[in-house]
């Protein structure tokens, strides 16, 4: 599992999707090749590339009339998707469907939003709009063939495990299988939770589209609502005055709830300057055209169009290093050698540089209970959501007991120590400095960090709560530290998200 996660955490969100994609698309060819697919290999091509074409041309023609930022990875992969729930064209078919699907989808991205976010899953909108226009039907065929069902498995799995959304997947699948069961009034409810399971789209589905970032919600608790919601509407057998739901029906009404409770719009970035915090780590200070509102400890998705991006793409989520009782907004950034194109397009940006960002979300957060115990437990850039938290609680003047543990590679890679040591003398906080590859000084401890060092500085750790955050490989390892040191998972609260590394 380790190496999958190495493997996951070199590759972003929307690039994973992208190659997915793909693959299902050469998968198709292959058995349509083969005739273990009803579909022709040249009528899959002959789509796939037509809507590629059509989302691009139509993209880039409405980025440019608007002046807005274009993101061609999103494109694709709306394109793509079109292509594997549409039924496959060959040149002489009526194109008129897809095309106009395609049109939709796109032009959604751009005239349905709210302040630069779009408030539907763009190929969902885009077929039902082109169904109600009564020009056909989305076939969902992805979903209906057995032969496909292992690839959908192997790459989704992949995809939620690098999203840490089984949360969403496991609601909305539980939800959609009982639907199906009680609304189809099966006699033998085990015949029905087959149909859902394997002679659906239902997977393809929650794996693709439900789990969009952009239009899901952004905490867990309202993540499991959202899928609970989608999956009782994604049953074929529910209805409203003689309308019938379809995926793409459920999925928006879902969207719909989802922009209700979360936050609302993106962010217009404009650099102030650029702060060194460490040998190997920047602040990135930038001016918000609005206050962004949200908790200590939360993230932000960052797009910073470049040219030749890597296989990590333009996209990248970021804790806020920041207090939301600052003004400026704070990105905290560590620079790994060789960086990746998008860190290199950052570390390019000069004073008065624009990027855009949204999406606040996340449930790394303070707990109400100000006598709550807290163990902070953070690698390397992993500091940056404690010193969002501990500003704040400076700015508040608001003491908490807290242990924080930092664990770095060299006494040169400690970021914030001035903010660190000043809620040490204010906030009484206990701070351990580890270090684990030269000998410590007087003020760390040697390292690296393991189960010995909280057992030395934390006292009945079953009673306190602890938050991680750091690499992957180190949150894994920490969170089966504190299992074996009977700390309940429930006082376990760990820091990832999308494209974390």
């Amino acid at each position: 599992m380790n190496f999958i996660d190495a493997l996951l955490n070199r590759i972003t969100m929307y690039r994973l999707v992208l190659y997915y994609l793909i693959g299902l698309i050469v998968a198709a060819v292959v058995f349509g090749f083969f005739h273990i697919l009803s579909y022709s290999p040249v009528d899959i091509l002959f789509s796939t590339i037509l809507a590629l074409a059509a989302c691009w041309s139509l993209n880039e023609l409405l980025a440019w009339f608007l002046k807005a930022p274009s993101n061609p990875e999103s494109t694709y992969i709306t394109a793509l998707i079109l292509t594997l729930i549409i039924t496959p064209v060959s040149l002489g078919d009526n194109h008129v469907f897809l095309l106009l699907s395609c049109i939709i989808a796109i032009g959604s991205k751009y005239l349905l939003a709210f302040k630069n976010k779009h408030l539907f899953n763009p190929a969902a909108f885009g077929v039902a709009a082109a169904t109600i226009l009564g020009s056909g039907a989305a076939s969902w065929w992805v979903g209906g063939n057995l032969p496909l069902l292992a690839f959908v498995l192997i790459g989704g799995l992949l995809l939620v495990r690098k999203l840490q959304r089984f949360d969403l997947v496991l609601s909305f699948a539980i939800a959609a299988v009982l639907s199906i069961v009680i609304t189809g009034r099966f006699s033998n409810p085990l015949t029905g939770a087959s149909l859902a399971l394997l002679h659906t789209p239902l997977f393809f589905f929650a794996f693709v589209m439900l789990s969009e970032p952009l239009t899901t919600p952004p905490t867990r608790a309202l993540r499991i609502a959202y899928g609970v919601l989608v999956g009782v509407l994604f049953a074929p057998m529910v209805g409203l005055w003689g309308v019938y739901s379809t995926p793409e029906l459920a999925l928006l009404l879902g969207n719909l709830f989802s922009f209700v409770v979360s936050p609302k719009g993106r962010f217009s970035l404009k650099l102030k300057r650029v702060e060194r915090t460490s040998e190997t780590t920047s602040d990135f200070v930038f001016e918000s055209d609005r206050q962004p509102v949200f908790k200590p400890g939360q993230y932000m998705e960052w797009t910073l169009p470049h040219s030749h991006s890597d296989s990590r793409g333009v996209r990248r989520y970021f804790t806020v290093a920041s207090a939301p009782t600052q003004k400026d907004v704070r990105l905290g950034v560590k620079f790994y050698d060789p960086p990746s194109t998008f860190k290199r397009a950052l570390a390019s940006l000069r004073p008065g540089a624009l990027v855009s960002a949204g999406e606040l979300r996340g449930d790394f957060t303070l707990p109400s209970d100000p006598k709550q115990k807290l163990v902070f437990i953070a690698g390397g850039i992993g500091i940056t959501p404690f010193r969002s938290m501990l500003e704040y609680l400076l700015d508040k003047g608001e003491k908490r007991p807290i242990t924080l543990f930092y664990s770095v590679r060299l006494a040169a890679d400690v970021a914030y120590k001035d903010l660190l040591e000043r809620a040490k003398r204010e906030l009484g906080i206990t701070i351990i400095y580890t270090v684990s590859d030269e000998r410590a000084g007087s003020s760390l401890v040697q390292g690296p960090l393991n189960r010995e060092h909280v057992r030395e500085y934390v006292s009945n750790p079953s009673e306190c709560l602890f938050y991680l955050s750091g690499p992957r490989s180190m949150v894994v390892s920490f969170e089966r530290t504190l299992r074996e040191l009977h700390v309940s998972r429930r006082h376990i609260k760990t820091d990832f998200f999308p494209g974390f590394a």
